[in-house]
């Protein structure tokens, strides 16, 4: 166990901060979904937990509740989307090594 180990070592330790460091970057990230043209919108934050939810009142329509249930998911798969698109998600760490989103 000559050198090349105690640098692998390194390595290894270098990609566990940098992962944690992303880690706490996608936590910290918001992304704005809207659907209906604004009526709906969703904030999620990195690692695709939804924080919030505003509806605004002239979407409610109690005998459309369908219709609002389509808007809140439209705008949270818009909020997906737009995390799923974001360059940001699929970094890479030292040695070629990919990180996909949520990891």
């Amino acid at each position: 166990m000559g050198s090349g180990y105690s640098k692998m070592k390194k390595q290894a330790k270098l990609m566990e901060q940098q992962l944690e460091m992303m880690r706490a970057e996608m936590k910290n990230k918001q992304v704005t979904g809207t659907s209906g043209n604004g009526l709906v919108t969703v904030i999620i934050n990195g690692e695709k937990e939804l924080t919030q939810i505003k509806i605004k009142p002239e979407c409610v329509d109690p005998n459309d509740i369908e219709g609002l249930q389509d808007l809140i998911k439209a705008a949270l798969e818009d909020a997906y989307k737009q995390i799923a698109d974001d360059p940001m998600n699929s970094m890479s760490l030292p040695g070629g090594i990919s990180m996909p989103f949520g990891l």
